[in-house]
Protein backbone atom coordinates (compact mmCIF):
# COMPACT_ATOMS: atom_id res chain seq x y z
CA UNK A 1 0.00 0.00 0.00
CA UNK A 2 2.81 2.32 0.52
CA UNK A 3 4.62 1.31 -2.36
CA UNK A 4 1.59 2.39 -4.63
CA UNK A 5 0.76 5.77 -2.38
CA UNK A 6 4.66 6.75 -3.38
CA UNK A 7 4.27 6.31 -6.98
CA UNK A 8 2.13 8.58 -8.04
CA UNK A 9 3.91 11.21 -6.43
CA UNK A 10 6.87 10.43 -7.94
CA UNK A 11 4.97 10.51 -11.42
CA UNK A 12 4.23 14.00 -10.24
CA UNK A 13 7.25 15.45 -9.50
CA UNK A 14 8.89 13.58 -12.70
CA UNK A 15 6.46 15.81 -15.02
CA UNK A 16 6.60 18.61 -12.73
CA UNK A 17 10.52 18.52 -13.17
CA UNK A 18 10.22 18.43 -17.32
CA UNK A 19 7.58 21.61 -17.32
CA UNK A 20 10.03 23.05 -15.09
CA UNK A 21 12.48 22.31 -17.52
CA UNK A 22 10.74 23.31 -21.28
CA UNK A 23 10.13 26.51 -19.19
CA UNK A 24 13.38 27.70 -18.64
CA UNK A 25 14.59 26.45 -22.19
CA UNK A 26 11.65 28.42 -23.84
CA UNK A 27 12.42 31.45 -21.68
CA UNK A 28 16.06 31.24 -22.38
CA UNK A 29 15.25 30.82 -26.47
CA UNK A 30 12.85 33.85 -25.75
CA UNK A 31 15.08 36.14 -24.22
CA UNK A 32 17.94 34.90 -27.15
CA UNK A 33 15.70 36.11 -29.21
CA UNK A 34 15.13 39.27 -28.06
CA UNK A 35 18.45 40.40 -27.44
CA UNK A 36 18.98 39.12 -31.26
CA UNK A 37 16.43 40.89 -32.86
CA UNK A 38 17.32 44.21 -31.23
CA UNK A 39 18.29 46.85 -33.99
CA UNK A 40 21.93 47.41 -33.86
CA UNK A 41 23.39 51.21 -33.13
CA UNK A 42 22.24 51.92 -29.60
CA UNK A 43 18.70 50.73 -30.18
CA UNK A 44 17.96 52.54 -33.35
CA UNK A 45 17.03 50.91 -36.20
CA UNK A 46 19.92 51.29 -39.16
CA UNK A 47 18.81 54.03 -41.92
CA UNK A 48 16.19 55.49 -39.98
CA UNK A 49 15.77 58.90 -41.33
CA UNK A 50 15.08 60.72 -37.97
CA UNK A 51 17.61 63.35 -37.45
CA UNK A 52 20.14 62.89 -34.45
CA UNK A 53 20.44 64.93 -31.65
CA UNK A 54 23.73 66.19 -32.63
CA UNK A 55 22.06 67.19 -36.26
CA UNK A 56 19.33 69.17 -35.22
CA UNK A 57 21.12 70.86 -32.20
CA UNK A 58 22.31 74.08 -33.27
CA UNK A 59 25.85 75.12 -33.20
CA UNK A 60 27.60 77.80 -31.03
CA UNK A 61 31.14 77.71 -32.86
CA UNK A 62 29.55 79.12 -36.33
CA UNK A 63 32.47 81.66 -37.75
CA UNK A 64 31.26 85.20 -37.45
CA UNK A 65 32.08 88.34 -39.69
CA UNK A 66 35.31 89.88 -38.89
CA UNK A 67 34.75 93.23 -37.44
CA UNK A 68 36.23 96.23 -38.33
CA UNK A 69 39.01 98.14 -36.56
CA UNK A 70 41.25 101.48 -37.06
CA UNK A 71 44.92 100.64 -37.90
CA UNK A 72 47.48 101.72 -35.10
CA UNK A 73 50.90 103.04 -35.77
CA UNK A 74 53.17 100.85 -35.55
CA UNK A 75 56.64 102.66 -36.90
CA UNK A 76 59.11 103.65 -34.45
CA UNK A 77 57.54 101.04 -31.80
CA UNK A 78 59.60 97.90 -30.49
CA UNK A 79 58.52 94.80 -32.93
CA UNK A 80 56.78 93.09 -29.87
CA UNK A 81 55.05 96.11 -28.26
CA UNK A 82 53.59 96.14 -31.88
CA UNK A 83 52.45 92.91 -32.14
CA UNK A 84 51.21 92.96 -28.77
CA UNK A 85 49.27 95.98 -29.24
CA UNK A 86 47.70 94.69 -32.75
CA UNK A 87 46.23 91.80 -30.80
CA UNK A 88 44.90 94.19 -28.20
CA UNK A 89 42.87 95.75 -31.26
CA UNK A 90 41.36 92.34 -32.45
CA UNK A 91 44.49 91.89 -35.34
CA UNK A 92 45.25 88.14 -35.13
CA UNK A 93 47.08 87.79 -38.44
CA UNK A 94 50.51 88.93 -37.81
CA UNK A 95 53.88 88.59 -39.81
CA UNK A 96 57.39 90.62 -40.13
CA UNK A 97 59.83 90.64 -42.19
CA UNK A 98 63.63 92.42 -43.16
CA UNK A 99 63.38 96.06 -44.06
CA UNK A 100 66.93 95.76 -45.25
CA UNK A 101 66.52 92.94 -47.65
CA UNK A 102 69.19 90.61 -46.32
CA UNK A 103 66.17 87.81 -45.79
CA UNK A 104 66.47 87.99 -41.90
CA UNK A 105 64.52 86.28 -39.37
CA UNK A 106 62.71 87.88 -36.51
CA UNK A 107 63.60 85.09 -33.72
CA UNK A 108 63.36 87.36 -31.20
CA UNK A 109 61.16 90.11 -31.55
CA UNK A 110 62.30 92.68 -28.61
CA UNK A 111 65.58 92.61 -30.67
CA UNK A 112 63.44 94.42 -33.46
CA UNK A 113 62.21 97.54 -34.07
CA UNK A 114 59.31 98.45 -36.45
CA UNK A 115 60.18 100.72 -39.55
CA UNK A 116 57.23 100.28 -42.09
CA UNK A 117 53.57 98.70 -41.94
CA UNK A 118 52.07 97.18 -45.19
CA UNK A 119 48.85 99.10 -44.05
CA UNK A 120 48.90 102.49 -43.55
CA UNK A 121 48.07 104.62 -39.89
CA UNK A 122 44.46 105.42 -39.24
CA UNK A 123 42.86 102.87 -42.38
CA UNK A 124 40.09 100.50 -41.20
CA UNK A 125 39.82 97.34 -41.97
CA UNK A 126 38.64 93.88 -41.27
CA UNK A 127 40.52 92.22 -38.48
CA UNK A 128 41.41 89.40 -40.15
CA UNK A 129 43.45 91.33 -42.34
CA UNK A 130 46.87 90.48 -42.22
CA UNK A 131 49.56 92.70 -40.50
CA UNK A 132 53.13 92.82 -42.06
CA UNK A 133 55.43 94.70 -40.15
CA UNK A 134 59.02 95.78 -42.04
CA UNK A 135 61.79 96.07 -38.88
CA UNK A 136 65.29 95.90 -38.16
CA UNK A 137 67.42 95.63 -35.42
CA UNK A 138 67.63 97.99 -32.70
CA UNK A 139 71.24 99.19 -33.59
CA UNK A 140 70.02 99.59 -36.90
CA UNK A 141 69.21 102.96 -38.77
CA UNK A 142 65.60 102.37 -40.67
CA UNK A 143 65.78 102.90 -44.54
CA UNK A 144 63.58 105.62 -45.85
CA UNK A 145 61.66 102.37 -47.45
CA UNK A 146 61.78 98.69 -47.42
CA UNK A 147 64.77 97.52 -49.95
CA UNK A 148 63.77 95.63 -52.62
CA UNK A 149 64.64 92.35 -52.88
CA UNK A 150 66.78 91.43 -56.02
CA UNK A 151 64.35 89.02 -58.79
CA UNK A 152 65.35 87.46 -62.17
CA UNK A 153 61.79 88.71 -63.61
CA UNK A 154 63.37 90.13 -66.94
CA UNK A 155 64.97 87.06 -67.67
CA UNK A 156 68.13 88.62 -66.56
CA UNK A 157 70.68 88.62 -64.19
CA UNK A 158 70.29 90.61 -61.18
CA UNK A 159 72.38 93.44 -59.38
CA UNK A 160 73.61 91.45 -56.58
CA UNK A 161 76.41 94.17 -55.43
CA UNK A 162 75.43 95.35 -51.73
CA UNK A 163 72.75 92.40 -50.92
CA UNK A 164 73.37 89.91 -48.81
CA UNK A 165 74.27 85.89 -50.03
CA UNK A 166 70.63 84.79 -48.75
CA UNK A 167 68.52 87.45 -51.13
CA UNK A 168 70.77 86.46 -54.08
CA UNK A 169 70.34 82.97 -53.60
CA UNK A 170 66.59 83.51 -52.90
CA UNK A 171 66.45 85.31 -56.15
CA UNK A 172 68.10 82.24 -58.62
CA UNK A 173 66.31 79.23 -59.74
CA UNK A 174 66.95 76.47 -56.73
CA UNK A 175 68.10 74.14 -59.60
CA UNK A 176 71.15 76.94 -60.33
CA UNK A 177 74.73 76.18 -59.83
CA UNK A 178 75.49 79.02 -56.74
CA UNK A 179 78.68 79.72 -55.47
CA UNK A 180 80.52 81.91 -52.85
CA UNK A 181 84.14 82.64 -51.67
CA UNK A 182 85.11 85.11 -49.18
CA UNK A 183 86.18 88.29 -50.77
CA UNK A 184 88.82 88.79 -47.88
CA UNK A 185 90.79 86.11 -48.66
CA UNK A 186 91.41 84.54 -45.37
CA UNK A 187 88.91 81.71 -46.82
CA UNK A 188 86.41 81.93 -43.92
CA UNK A 189 83.07 79.78 -44.21
CA UNK A 190 79.94 81.90 -45.16
CA UNK A 191 77.50 79.90 -42.95
CA UNK A 192 75.30 82.44 -41.89
CA UNK A 193 74.51 83.52 -45.79
CA UNK A 194 71.98 87.07 -44.64
CA UNK A 195 75.23 88.40 -42.20
CA UNK A 196 77.35 88.47 -45.71
CA UNK A 197 77.24 91.02 -48.59
CA UNK A 198 78.36 90.60 -52.02
CA UNK A 199 81.16 92.28 -53.53
CA UNK A 200 81.78 90.93 -56.99
CA UNK A 201 79.46 88.71 -59.10
CA UNK A 202 79.78 86.48 -62.11
CA UNK A 203 77.55 86.41 -64.78
CA UNK A 204 77.40 90.44 -64.86
CA UNK A 205 74.09 92.12 -63.67
CA UNK A 206 72.36 92.51 -67.31
CA UNK A 207 73.39 89.08 -68.25
CA UNK A 208 70.33 86.98 -69.93
CA UNK A 209 69.79 84.41 -67.71
CA UNK A 210 70.04 80.77 -69.45
CA UNK A 211 70.78 78.51 -66.34
CA UNK A 212 74.61 79.57 -66.13
CA UNK A 213 76.45 78.66 -63.08
CA UNK A 214 76.44 81.82 -60.45
CA UNK A 215 79.92 82.95 -58.68
CA UNK A 216 80.18 85.86 -55.90
CA UNK A 217 82.12 87.19 -53.33
CA UNK A 218 81.09 88.12 -50.13
CA UNK A 219 82.40 89.73 -46.95
CA UNK A 220 80.65 90.50 -43.33
CA UNK A 221 77.68 93.42 -43.52
CA UNK A 222 80.31 95.65 -41.33
CA UNK A 223 83.27 95.32 -43.48
CA UNK A 224 84.33 96.82 -46.67
CA UNK A 225 84.45 94.97 -49.85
Amino acid sequence: MLFRAFRPHQHHLGEYVRTRIISVVLLTVGVGCVAACQPADGGRATGSSAPSASASTPKDDKPTAAERRTVPDFVGMGLQSAQDEAQKQGFRSLKSHDSLGRGRHQILDRDWKVCTQNLRAGTTTATDTTLDLGSVKLAETCPPKDVTAPSTAGGKIPDFAGKSVKAARAALDSGTSFTVKDASGAKRWILIESNWKVCTQSPAAGTALRGQPVELTAVKFDEPC
